[in-house]
């Protein structure tokens, strides 16, 4: 079982593995061995906290589709179990990386130079002709 954080973990039985022969240079090794790992996680189904669940899903990522499945392919190492320990580890990443609740956003006041008083005269004169231009009429 996977430990995301010391109240967080995931089961087993909620991992779906398929090995697939990795991509790029690796010599004959590379066709004849399946030593990438496709880790297929549904979020909706599984045993995590709704609010977890609610900011995977809210979450813009590529690894996860449109049905709320995280996608994760492991290729880096040679072999099998370091690419399945490293897909376990970056799915715990993720997972963690929305463990904790946002922080909520504090307005602040705004500083001395947005303020309309610090612009110099020039500047409020172009504001002004922009945003009121001045219709010339043909001189006939």
């Amino acid at each position: 079982m996977p430990r995301i954080t010391d109240s967080i973990e995931i089961d087993e039985s909620e991992l779906e593995e398929s090995f697939v022969r990795a991509s790029g240079p690796g010599g004959q090794n590379v066709n004849k061995v399946s030593s990438a790992v496709h880790l297929r996680f549904d979020i909706a189904a599984s045993s995590l906290p709704d609010a977890i669940k609610q900011r995977l899903l809210a979450l813009s990522d590529q690894r996860i589709t449109e049905g709320g499945v995280v996608v994760i392919k492991a290729q880096a190492h040679r072999s099998q179990d370091m690419n399945r320990a490293e897909a376990l580890q970056r799915l715990a990443q993720l997972v963690d990386s929305v463990a904790r609740p946002p922080k909520p956003r504090r307005p602040t006041r705004p500083s001395v130079k947005t303020t309309p008083r610090s612009y110099s005269l020039r500047t409020l004169t172009m504001f002004v002709r922009m945003t009121n231009p001045i219709k010339i009429r043909n001189p006939r």
